[in-house]
């Protein structure tokens, strides 16, 4: 613990001494925000160190005529003297930063912390076609993000906030009461502490599958009675006119979240929408030539990396008739 503590000390002390340079840059400023916000040591640490250097600038003045620069002082006290020295150097930087750790030791008392003025940046995550990504948060929530699914995330001390942009993604969030975690997507929001669930956006709707613990979905905009509470096996359909919730079997709610698998779950599902799903994980896309054949219900689970053996059976089991063109699959009614 005390050699983590040392660490802390020392990465603080060389950010106080970075941003004191003539290089700090934006991408710096944000940089230090995010290792701050990272864990509440950081900020302890960093803030302590500024106000010894706050309590001590009068000793700038000091060093046989030559003033010292913050940047050296801060500097010195990051890093640790040799043993054996075999080089001659001035030793007023080491007296001074034995000057500031004395004012730290003396500041930590009176100082106590106070909120950023400035709230941490937000990270955005992505995946690409085919792809399922697996993302581990700062605060220990895991996040599976579906094919061509894209979320930003902002975690701070008082809230954790996602914004799903594009797709899909499951999350398994780390318990923390005084932190709750959100998901907002279209106009909603799905709000919890520490539970599984999967928060899909689709074109007009979001939809909410729990497969542990409960969620509140609730209309981001705080609409007077326009929240649900989810315990696990629910599916929630949110679109424009309201909020549908039906109860599953567990074991049924999960059999959505099977992409995480590798696989494709339909139940009674238009082809229009099965079609766009395959071409999330595809880049040979499927392409309706006929409207009338988006209308036909399908169901099963089908590998999604499996394209041909699907279009098979589509033709097998169907009136349908597949021609590839153009690097297309384009599907006719037969």
């Amino acid at each position: 613990m005390a050699a983590n503590s040392a660490a802390i000390e020392a990465a603080a002390a060389a950010w106080l001494a970075h941003r004191d340079s003539e290089r700090w840059s934006l991408q710096d400023e944000t940089a230090l925000q995010a290792w701050l916000a990272a864990d509440t040591a950081h900020r302890v640490a960093f803030l302590r160190l500024q106000a010894a250097w706050q309590e001590s600038a009068r000793l700038q003045a000091l060093g046989a005529g030559r003033p010292a620069r913050r940047e050296q002082m801060l500097q010195a006290l990051a890093a640790r003297p040799a043993r054996h020295v075999r080089h001659r150097r001035p030793r007023w930087p080491w007296a001074i930063a034995a000057m500031l750790a004395a004012c730290a030791l003396v500041a930590v008392g009176l100082w106590r912390p106070t909120p950023p003025a400035s709230q941490p940046p937000a990270y955005a995550y992505e995946s690409g076609i085919g792809q399922v990504r697996q993302i581990v948060l700062t605060d220990g929530s895991r996040v599976t993000l579906a094919a061509a699914s894209r979320i930003e995330v902002q975690l701070t001390r008082q809230a954790r906030r996602v914004h799903l942009l594009q797709g899909e993604a499951i999350f398994a969030v780390a318990k923390d009461p005084a932190r709750p975690f959100s998901v907002a997507a279209r106009g909603y929001r799905a709000v919890a502490v520490g539970t599984r669930f999967s928060v899909r956006r689709d074109p007009g709707s979001v939809r909410v599958v729990v497969t542990e613990g409960t969620v509140r979905l609730e209309d981001a905009a705080g609409a007077a009675g326009a929240s649900a509470l989810l315990p696990a096996g629910s599916l929630a359909l949110a679109r424009a006119d309201g909020v549908l919730v039906r109860n599953l079997a567990l074991e049924d709610a999960q059999d959505l979240l099977d992409w995480q698998q590798g696989w494709l779950v339909f139940r009674d599902t238009p082809l229009s929408e099965a079609v766009a799903e395959f071409n999330r994980y595809n880049a040979r896309k499927l392409v309706l030539a006929d409207a009338r054949v988006g209308t036909l219900r399908i169901g099963g689970s089908f590998r999604w990396d499996n394209e041909d053996g699907f279009v098979r059976l589509l033709e097998a089991g169907f009136p349908i008739r597949a021609e590839a063109a153009d690097g297309r699959i384009l599907l006719h009614a037969r």
